[in-house]
C-alpha cells in the first residue's frame, strides 16, 4: 500500500468521517482489519477562519505548506485536503513540495461523469461558492455547475457550516433552508447536487432530495483508498 497524508481539522468532525471512510474502503478492499498507512495533520480551524475572514490566503497557504511539509518529510507519497475550501490555496501548497496532491474536485467531477449528467448545483462555503477554485475545475471536465444567485442565499449557508456544522450542531431549521435551496435549483434544471463542504454530509442524506447527491467526502475518500491501494483510474 502507498504512504497518504491527510491535512484535516477543517473541521475535525468531517476528517473523522474521511478517516472512517479510507480505513473501511481498505478493510472492504482485503476482506479483514487490514488498515492503510495514513499519517495526520491536526491544523488549529480558529486561525484557518480567522485567516480567511482577514481575506489573508497567503496564511492559509501557509498553514497547509506547513502540513504538507511535515507529511512528505514523513514519508507520504501523496497528500488530500480533508476539506473543499483549503484547496482555494492548493496551487500554492502544490507548488512548494514533490509529491501529488489529490483534488477533491477532480475525482467529484469523475464522480458526477459517471452519472453522464451535464449540470448540477454546488453548494459550499461563501468562498467556494464566489470563486471557482472548486466549481471551475469540475466545469473543466465538460460539466456545468451552478450555485446559488442569491447573495444572501450564499452568506446563509457559509454561516450554517461555520456557526454550526463546523461544531457538529445540526438544526432543523438550518436542514429546512439548505434543502428549499436546492430544490429552487432543482426547479432551474440541475440534475444533480453536490456538497461542496464536507460539513453539509452531517446536515443531508439521500433520502432527503429526489436528485442524485455527490457526497464530496464520500467521493474524496473513495479516491484516497484507491490511491493507496494503487487502483485509481
Amino acid at each position: 500500500m502507498r504512504k497518504l497524508g491527510l491535512i484535516g481539522g477543517t473541521s475535525w468532525h468531517s476528517t473523522v468521517e474521511y478517516y472512517a471512510a479510507i480505513n473501511q474502503a481498505v478493510n472492504d478492499h482485503f476482506g479483514n482489519n487490514t488498515n492503510p498507512p495514513l499519517v495526520v495533520v491536526n491544523v488549529n480551524q480558529a486561525q484557518v477562519h480567522q485567516f480567511q475572514r482577514d481575506d489573508h490566503w497567503d496564511g492559509v497557504a501557509q498553514i497547509f505548506i506547513d502540513g504538507a511539509r511535515c507529511l512528505e518529510s514523513a514519508g507520504m507519497e501523496a497528500i488530500s485536503f480533508c476539506a473543499n475550501t483549503p484547496h482555494k490555496v492548493y496551487d500554492q501548497v502544490q507548488a512548494q513540495i514533490g509529491v501529488p496532491i489529490l483534488h477533491i474536485a477532480d475525482a467529484t467531477a469523475q464522480a458526477i461523469a459517471s452519472f453522464d449528467m451535464k449540470r448540477v448545483c454546488f453548494i459550499g462555503t461563501q468562498y467556494s461558492m464566489e470563486d471557482n477554485f472548486v466549481t471551475g475545475r469540475i466545469a473543466s471536465h465538460g460539466i456545468e455547475v451552478a450555485v446559488p444567485e442569491d447573495a444572501t442565499v450564499i452568506v446563509e449557508l457559509h454561516r450554517i457550516i461555520q456557526q454550526e456544522l463546523t461544531f457538529n450542531n445540526i438544526l432543523p431549521a438550518s436542514k429546512h433552508f439548505v434543502i428549499e435551496q436546492i430544490q429552487q435549483m432543482i426547479a432551474r434544471g440541475t440534475e444533480g447536487v453536490v456538497l461542496g463542504c464536507t460539513e453539509f454530509p452531517l446536515l443531508l442524506s439521500d433520502k432527503d432530495l429526489q436528485i442524485p447527491m455527490f457526497n464530496t467526502t464520500q467521493i474524496h475518500a473513495a479516491a484516497i483508498a484507491d490511491f493507496i491501494l494503487g487502483c485509481e483510474n
